[in-house]
């Protein structure tokens, strides 16, 4: 008994491909990120909307009565939401353009060098990505040098843990850089510094976008390590602020108050991040991947 071989068109699977990468593929990333982004948002939307009985038991329908003005404005007064965004804006500034600035000029001498302890340097450079900050340590230290619950000490604390993902993304970008442009210029009478500040830093706009992004984010949503530096001080950030508040009896049980905060909160860096993500993606891809 013969078997029976069936035969396929050479372009069948071509085709099947091609339908799976142009409709099946991107519905089941819009479904993907529906779930994961979607949902959480819209239950955070519709809690801080509804009345203090019905946040209590919160689901994803919408409220029966639509308190939406009333939640945010007791938020925003209740809440100290400009104290708080002083605060955040207050630590997160510094600390991102000193991680930028000693992170860019610190990539750009490991990228340069090819020795043993080059790479021993920038071994150790990057081990903080992987590596936990020790919190007792740190604020131990703080506190010997002054710099406990001040502003000064919070900021020296985040370009320690974010410099490592600095030295990361741009030393990789770096090495795309052509040499000869650095040779050019030194054979022109360029300093080091002269070198780095119009040739090398200008062309570091892409990755550069893309790790202040990523710091601003790290920053503006910490709370663990704010509340260990900061706690007890004058200054708070808007995430510490609202810890503390959810906390204490003011915001006990009233979901409602609590969502309208955390949308207030998240909404300056969301917009950042709406309009500045093709910028993330394009450093990605242009530097920490080569």
């Amino acid at each position: 008994m013969s078997g029976i071989v069936v035969k396929t068109r050479p372009g069948a699977s071509h085709l099947q491909h091609g339908v799976w990468s142009r409709y099946v593929q991107p519905i089941v990333v819009i479904l993907l990120c529906l779930i994961a982004v979607g949902i959480p948002l819209w239950l955070a939307l519709i809690t801080s909307a509804k009345s203090q009985g019905e946040a209590n038991l919160p689901d994803l329908s919408l409220p029966s009565e639509w308190h939406l003005l009333d939640n945010y404005a007791q938020a925003f007064s209740q809440g100290e939401v400009w104290r708080g965004l002083f605060g955040s804006v207050l630590v997160m500034v510094p600390a991102v353009i000193g991680v930028i600035l000693f992170g860019s000029l610190a990539a750009w001498i490991l990228a340069r060098r090819s020795s043993r302890w080059a790479a021993v340097l920038y071994s150790a450079a990057i081990s903080g990505i992987i590596l936990p900050p020790a919190v007792v340590t740190i604020v131990l230290l703080l506190r010997q040098l002054g710099l406990a619950s001040t502003p000064t000490g919070m900021i020296f604390v985040y370009m320690g843990m974010y410099m490592s993902i600095v030295i990361f993304f741009i030393t990789g970008f770096v090495r795309t850089i052509p040499l000869e442009l650095e040779e050019a210029a030194r054979i022109d009478g360029a300093s080091p510094f002269g070198i780095f500040f119009r040739i090398i830093l200008p062309l570091l706009r892409p990755v550069i976008a893309t790790a202040t992004i990523l710091v601003c984010l790290y920053i503006w949503n910490d709370v663990f390590y704010s509340f260990f530096v900061l706690g007890g001080g004058s200054t708070t950030t808007l995430q510490l602020n609202l810890f503390q508040i959810a906390s204490s009896n003011l915001y006990q049980n009233n979901w409602n108050l609590i969502f309208a905060y955390v949308v207030i909160s998240s909404l300056p860096l969301l917009i950042v991040f709406i309009f500045a993500q093709r910028r993330i993606i394009s450093g990605i891809t242009g530097g920490a991947v080569k």
